[in-house]
């Protein structure tokens, strides 16, 4: 907690594998194309950052990252924090989608037996790992 506290007052923190950097600064490396990366998970992502993002006007370095893993066709997954949606977020979802964003509402499968919120949280996490390819011991595949 120490740190995240101190990495708030400071451009950026490097841990042995985070970075956090202020989201006002707008160029930071993970904002350039130059800058490779396997995708992006925005968690959870307001529908103001959702409609900018679908929109083209990166005014924040999240957004502008997320424009930037979208042109260069990397994957992108955005788990959208509000509910119920609007017509005007489904919009901006589906032109994300259609952008080749991933749409992945923190919605847990009541199906899989979980029993606390920590399962359920594990669920949401564990789907969103699966899309970038990360293995995580968090949830067994599906059986049938």
């Amino acid at each position: 907690l120490l740190k995240l506290e101190l990495s708030l007052k400071t451009s950026y923190f490097s841990g042995d594998n985070v970075t956090l950097y202020k989201n006002s600064k707008i160029n930071a490396c993970i904002a350039s194309g130059s800058f490779y990366t396997d995708g992006m998970i925005i968690v959870p992502a307001s529908m103001g950052t959702i409609g900018r993002i679908a929109s083209g006007t990166s005014i924040t370095m999240v957004e502008r990252a997320a424009d930037v893993i979208l042109k260069e066709k990397r994957k992108l997954i955005i788990v959208p924090r509000e509910t119920p949606f609007s017509t005007i977020h489904l919009k901006n979802l589906l032109a994300l989608d259609q952008a080749g964003a991933h749409i992945l509402p923190a919605s847990p499968g009541f199906y899989s037996g979980q029993k606390t919120f920590e399962d359920l949280v594990d669920f949401v996490v564990a789907r969103i790992l699966d899309q970038l390819n990360i293995e995580q011991d968090l949830m067994d595949p599906y059986q049938g």
